[in-house]
């Protein structure tokens, strides 16, 4: 990681993007296949839950089977 920011360096870098103001030009995607890619952009994990509680089955089913046999 690089040198952390000093607070002058912080305060120039925001100046600077106030002039450039990037948000202006900012219009995300157009085609429809960038918009259905960023449509899952916030999809983080949800599975992940339920794939806990199947793994968690799965290992109780392994071990009343190993206990059977």
């Amino acid at each position: 990681m690089g040198t952390p920011w000093t607070p002058e360096r912080r305060a120039r870098q925001a100046a600077l993007i106030r002039t450039w103001r990037p948000w202006e030009r900012s219009t995300g995607p157009r085609s429809d296949a960038g918009k259905a890619r960023s449509a899952q952009n916030a999809d983080k994990g949800k599975n992940r839950p339920m794939l806990r509680e199947l793994a968690k089955a799965l290992r109780g089913q392994r071990e009343a089977l190993s206990a059977l046999l």
